[in-house]
């Protein structure tokens, strides 16, 4: 559970990079997630998205850069975007250099290298690629892991899943 937790937060924070007018939006469908976390441990999702989960997840991430960060800068060239920031996360201050390469049309990579306070440099790597529409019984939102555990990622930020939370839409 704790590398799903891992691979959420990159996820989120990945993809969400960005305030949503800086931040393209991925095409519609499904698409295929790899990480190499540092150590070299592989994690694999499928994640099902529209326009409106992806401005979802940038306005979570945004508004978390805008709360945590004291630098975010974003520089563009050609289809390298490389987003340097500087965050305070758990009393901890961290570095962090994203450079995503390729298109938000069919694929991109993404290497994330971050340094904290008193801890060696650490890199991740994510690909994504587009495969087509997502499956039937997806929604926009809903993220697969490796070893068949869903989840929606609007349904987490809407609170649904916590004890007292309302249900999800029957699918």
């Amino acid at each position: 559970m704790a590398v799903l937790k891992k691979a959420l937060f990159i996820l989120v924070l990945g993809v969400t990079a960005a305030a949503a007018a800086e931040f393209p939006t991925r095409k519609a469908g499904l698409w295929i997630l790899s990480m190499k976390t540092p150590g070299g441990r592989a994690v694999s999702m499928q994640q099902c998205v529209d326009a409106k989960t992806d401005a979802a997840l940038q306005s979570m991430g945004g508004g978390m850069a805008q709360r945590a960060c004291s630098k975010r800068s974003i520089q563009r060239s050609g289809d390298t975007t490389t987003i340097d920031s500087v965050c305070t996360i758990a009393g901890r201050t961290r570095t962090t250099r994203a450079v995503i390469t390729g298109s938000f049309d069919s694929n991109y990579t993404m290497v994330i290298t971050s340094q904290s306070d008193g801890t060696p440099t650490t890199s991740t790597t994510m690909t994504a690629k587009w495969t087509g529409p997502c499956a039937a019984g997806q929604r926009p939102g809903d993220v697969i892991m490796a070893n068949g555990f869903k989840m929606n990622i609007l349904d987490m930020q809407n609170g649904i899943g916590r004890p007292g939370a309302p249900m999800p839409p029957s699918r």
